[in-house]
């Protein structure tokens, strides 16, 4: 069960199953493209086993479940939200910037954000109200007019209030590629959005990947995974609590040790077995244990090196030089500093996102950030000065390639 890896068949796992699903999930698309609305129903009811009444969900229905949620968990949840908005305020651009590069020469950038966007909030094994704050209140930083949330059927009480506690303007009780179908070319209930935002399975995350032509999407987000990386110093407990804290997401999570001490290794091991037969969510982490290990390396400078390689969504580091292996990783979706920062905290509540890259793809995009909900424009203003400094630049250029026209565009105002 705990197991010693080669990194690269640990890789080649995580990115294994997305061509295996392309063709259902084409058919997915296509049907949901034909027959809109009815097609969504007709997969609710086959994939969900939920016969539908109606695909929006509605604003009674938001009112009621309050009702049916504990108050201390709606307490929670406006706690994990305000953190949550606090982190991603922090990290808001200006709405536009000007700036005097050179006399009469004034540039810049004005940020918009998004119009209307889409969240695919899981459901399934588990409910994922955190996941509903995650996606939607970075677009409520940004300013989008209009966040609409997908999930699939029947939608749990405690994801409907955390939708409304973020600010989801629209709620759709649908899941899977179907979702993903809806959101991008739109049904009779389901209006197209701009960008979809969100994890899933590695029937939502091919989705996602063949849709882009018809809406932006975030980034590939599939089952959840962590890596870490430890020396001598870390407390076997920690490191097996997290591993068992990632293996409960899903058969398909994975978890990767990368340290410099056999011993921690078999220790994490041991405690593994140990704390195993006490967890509730038991048969889901043994099947997904079968995808985690360990790897023991020769160096720090080794481990650090099988980091940056697998790019982990989830990176903890405990070892005794926190900072110094920290300015070292270059590909991680969110990083976890020392012994005490859990990874479940970055899950709900200490207000970073949670939304994160999968399967290696933390080497190219960065985690979900309100910066995602907005688009830049650039700005110039010119005067006859500045056009004086540039007009024998532009003229020259624009000659040398042939656009004459261009040329005489700038010539005529110095004339």
């Amino acid at each position: 069960m705990w197991q010693a890896l080669e990194p690269s068949q640990w890789m080649e796992k995580r990115k294994a199953g997305l061509q295996d699903v392309r063709s259902a999930v084409a058919g997915i698309i296509e049907e949901v493209k034909k027959n809109g609305d009815r097609a969504l129903i007709g997969f609710t009811e086959q994939f969900d086993k939920v016969q539908l009444n109606s695909i929006a969900v509605s604003k009674n229905d938001i009112k009621s479940a309050y009702s049916r949620v504990d108050p201390k968990l709606v307490e929670l949840l406006r706690h994990a939200a305000a953190n949550i908005r606090r982190f991603h305020e922090l990290q808001k651009p200006n709405d536009m910037w000007l700036k005097e590069v050179e006399p009469g020469i004034t540039l810049g950038v004005k940020t918009t954000p998004l119009d209307r966007i889409g969240a695919y909030v899981p459901g399934g094994r588990a409910s994922y109200p955190s996941t509903a704050l995650m996606c939607a209140i970075p677009a409520k930083v940004a300013g989008v007019r209009s966040i609409v949330a997908c999930t699939p059927a029947p939608v749990n009480p405690l994801t409907l209030v955390a939708m409304d506690i973020a600010g989801v303007d629209e709620i759709y009780q649908i899941g899977g590629a179907q979702a993903i179908a809806a959101m991008a070319l739109g049904t009779e209930s389901v209006t197209p959005v701009q960008k979809i935002v969100g994890p899933g399975n590695v029937y939502v995350t091919a989705a996602k990947m063949m849709l882009r032509d018809k809406a932006e999407m975030d980034f590939p987000a599939g089952p959840s995974e962590v890596a870490i990386i430890a020396d001598d110093s870390a407390d076997p407990r920690y490191v097996a609590a997290d591993v068992l804290a990632q293996a409960e997401h899903d058969p398909n999570a994975a978890c990767i040790l990368v340290t410099v001490s056999k011993q921690l290794a078999m220790a994490v091991g041991k405690e593994i077995e140990r704390m195993l037969p006490d967890a509730e969510r038991k048969s889901i982490i043994e099947r997904s244990l079968g995808n985690a290990g360990y790897v023991v390396t020769s160096s720090m400078e080794e481990a650090i090196s099988i980091i940056n390689d697998i790019a982990p969504e989830h990176l903890s580091i405990q070892v005794r030089d926190q900072m110094g292996v920290l300015s070292a990783i270059r590909n991680a979706g969110s990083i976890f500093v020392g012994p005490y920062t859990a990874v479940a905290c970055g899950d709900y509540a200490s207000g970073t996102n949670h939304v994160l890259p999968t399967a290696g793809y933390a080497k190219l995009y960065s985690g979900l950030n309100v910066a995602m909900f907005c688009k830049t424009s650039t700005v110039q203003i010119i005067d006859r000065q500045g056009l004086e400094r540039l007009g024998d630049t532009v003229e020259g250029l624009a000659n040398a390639e042939g656009l004459n026209a261009h040329a005489r565009s700038v010539r005529i105002r110095r004339e």
